[in-house]
């Protein structure tokens, strides 16, 4: 009897241990369940080459979704270098139009373009647009009272095409594989442009980025630079090129009438 009470207690911790399950076996169903997305992103070219022939141009931004789930929406913003801008409201005095007030916003991107893979209204959080600034509105950051000015210059760029937006532009495949195009105008700002991107589900829950590179070259980087670092030598080669072209014209209208 002593002999089988022993053998019954040796198989007890065997049983126990039969009924558990694995520690490795949970550890792995724990990290499966707490995963959290993550995003992979790039873009075709990170130089942009502005010359005298340059008439616009566009970016590829793709990447690869982690972890994504069913309800994964893709965000992404491109913004051009910050540029202050004075916004004037022109109104009548008198006989005469006149500007009758003003407004400094001394932080607007040159350009800003928003492509979204769903109407941004149905996928982003306020929340989140308060605290990663996406929308074009919440990019634009002024001083003071000046909402009516910071709407003018949002219409104004708009029309312009300096401010874009692109809803449902956003290719998504099987929430795995993304990608978009951005145009660029052909008015467009030297700088560093900021590229990121968003991934979200019920908000934000990854987010990358990535620089692009706008810079003039050729004649045009020779008369930029000249501008910004000499500007008086600009000037009076400005004038001698009017002065030399007038001549120039008045000849040759001479010429022709003899």
């Amino acid at each position: 009897m002593r002999a089988l009470a022993l053998a019954c207690a040796a198989l007890l911790p065997l049983c126990a241990l039969a009924q558990a399950p694995a520690p490795a076996a949970m550890a792995d169903a724990a990290g499966i369940a707490g995963q959290t997305p993550r995003i992979v992103a790039d873009i075709d070219q990170t130089d942009v080459s502005i010359n005298s022939t340059f008439a616009g141009s566009e970016i590829l931004v793709f990447g690869s979704i982690q972890d994504g789930g069913p309800d994964t929406e893709v965000i992404v913003t491109v913004a051009g270098p910050p540029r202050a801008v004075t916004v004037r409201r022109l109104g009548r005095l008198g006989p005469i139009w006149a500007n009758t007030a003003s407004a400094d916003i001394p932080y607007p991107p040159a350009f800003y373009a928003v492509a979204s893979s769903a109407p941004l209204g149905t996928i982003l959080p306020l929340e989140d647009d308060v605290r990663y600034r996406i929308t074009a509105a919440r990019a634009v950051r002024a001083d003071g009272d000046s909402s009516d000015f910071v709407e003018a210059l949002l219409r104004l760029r708009a029309r312009d095409g300096a401010y874009v937006h692109l809803s449902d532009a956003v290719e998504l495949r099987e929430a795995a594989l993304f990608r978009t195009t951005i145009p660029l105008p052909a008015a467009l700002t030297e700088g560093d442009y900021t590229v990121r991107i968003f991934l979200l589900e019920d908000g934000v829950v990854a987010r990358g980025e990535t620089t692009l590179f706008v810079r003039k070259v050729g004649l045009e980087r020779l008369l930029y630079n000249m501008a910004q670092d000499r500007p008086y030598l600009y000037g009076l080669m400005s004038l001698a090129i009017a002065i030399g072209a007038g001549w120039a014209a008045s000849a040759a209208f001479s010429l022709l009438r003899r």
